[in-house]
């Protein structure tokens, strides 16, 4: 098992830095007003890659139903830069350490992936990060209701992955999705693993 873990870590750092294909809402919904102008608001995630348990496991958070942007919705820890931000992927660092109390001494980013834009006006750019010891989970509360895991694994089959549609500002808007047990993952952060996974298997 840790000979397969130690290939898919490597297979991240030869792949990904070759993967260019950025993405965007606005992929599966051409029709759907979109000003390549707008001022889009720069903001990093982190994507921690746990090698320390006895599968691959990518944590994620379900966000507070208190939040003005995306209230309740699976994501990455990760968030908006501000401007004492020295760069992107101190951004990522410093608001997971204060999203779930994962010490940023802890992760080693290893790759990036393309930035993806939103349509509510962001522009992410996700960074992966190997985090090899186990941490105590610290919950921001006024921002993340639950931290969860899903296996890598999960992620890589492709077939775990679909669209559906939904009605978004008075029109139908398609998203991906990839469903684990009760967590329905969706939109860019769905998005966003599934540029991970094709960066890995195709």
């Amino acid at each position: 098992m840790e000979n397969h873990n130690n290939s898919l870590i490597a297979s991240i750092k030869n792949n990904l830095s070759k993967y260019e294909s950025c993405s965007s809402d606005f992929d599966l919904n051409p029709d759907m007003a979109f000003n390549q102008k707008l001022n889009f608001l720069e903001a990093s995630v982190l994507i921690p890659i746990l090698t320390f348990k006895q599968d691959l496991e990518i944590l994620l958070t379900q966000r507070s139903v208190n939040l003005k942007n995306h209230p309740g919705q699976i994501s990455f820890p990760g968030g908006k830069k501000e401007k004492f931000d020295i760069s992107p992927v101190e951004t990522a660092l410093r608001e997971t350490e204060e999203e779930v109390g994962l010490n940023r001494q802890l992760v080693e980013i290893i790759a990036s992936l393309p930035t993806h834009k939103t349509a509510t006006g962001f522009i992410i750019r996700p960074y992966i990060g190997i985090v090899s010891q186990s941490f105590q989970e610290t919950l921001q509360c006024d921002e993340v209701d639950e931290i969860f895991t899903v296996p890598f694994d999960h992620i890589l089959n492709e077939k775990n992955f679909s669209v559906q549609t939904r009605k978004w500002n008075g029109s139908q808007r398609r998203y991906y999705i990839v469903p684990y047990g009760p967590h329905y993952i969706w939109g860019a952060t769905a998005r966003i693993l599934l540029n991970l996974s094709r960066a890995l298997t195709q």
